[in-house]
């Protein structure tokens, strides 16, 4: 049964934003993304979408239209459209070549924890270069403006590094010693009072950045990025917060 084609370069930024790219696809991606600005342009315009596009290609026909309606930045349609139908090709042809990869398991991580590996990127120390770490940990480490705060109670430590875009902030999260299973949001609260959802993730059993835990997976922070459509001047503090409402940590601006 002969295959899908393999996408150009061009077709794969969504996935890049995503990080569920394999090894050599993301290496061959961001050589391609060196001297394309066309892609560069998309890939800044994909930042805070990971979530809606994930929930969406997890979905039959066309997604969720709650999930669009959430958004403070909205892509057209047809570029939803072929956002998500891009992810589910990706996805499934991880799935059919699933087979190959059982003997590599040990060392990659499939599926749904393959998102959580782009994201966390390794340790803090630097001995991982770029190729590495996924496009939100990128980020993280050219972003000069940020704050840091850990939680007396919860012992959560949380740091925000922060950049002005046209359309508002972008903003990405670095996440240690917070343990799961748990959902959670980061939430930008505006001096005028308003929050708005920056983005939101799902935390493992195993947790991010616990100091002590046994595995390395366990030890590497979490990163996540995402917009608000509030001016970087704008922001009194983020929040860390649960779906069930418990905040875990919060971050002045």
């Amino acid at each position: 049964m002969q295959g899908s084609p393999a996408p150009n370069e061009h077709e794969t930024v969504g996935a890049y934003a995503l990080g569920i790219l394999g090894d050599a696809e993301a290496t061959a991606f961001e050589a391609h993304l060196a001297g394309c600005e066309w892609c560069a342009q998309q890939l800044d315009e994909l930042a805070g979408m990971e979530p809606m596009l994930a929930a969406l290609a997890d979905l039959p026909g066309s997604g969720s239209p709650a999930i669009g309606e959430s958004l403070s930045a909205k892509p057209s349609p047809r570029l939803v459209e072929k956002l998500v139908d891009e992810v589910s090709e990706h996805r499934a042809h991880k799935r059919r070549r699933g087979f190959y990869l059982v003997a590599a398991a040990a060392a990659l991580i499939i599926g749904g924890p393959l998102t959580v590996l782009a994201a966390t990127g390794g340790s803090d120390s630097g001995g991982n270069s770029n190729m590495a770490m996924g496009p939100a940990q990128q980020a993280f480490q050219t972003m000069s403006d940020k704050m840091t705060a850990t939680d007396p109670t919860t012992h959560v430590t949380a740091t925000v590094a922060l950049e002005k875009r046209d359309w508002g902030t972008h903003a990405v999260l670095q996440l240690k010693n917070v343990t799961g299973p748990q959902r959670c949001s980061l939430i930008a609260v505006g001096k005028n009072g308003e929050r708005e959802t920056v983005t939101s993730w799902s935390v493992p059993n195993w947790g991010y950045g616990v100091p002590n835990a046994k595995t390395e997976e366990a030890k590497n922070p979490l990163y996540v990025h995402g917009g608000a459509a509030f001016a970087p001047n704008q922001i009194d503090h983020f929040e860390v917060m649960t779906f069930d409402g418990k905040r875990l940590v919060e971050v002045n601006a």
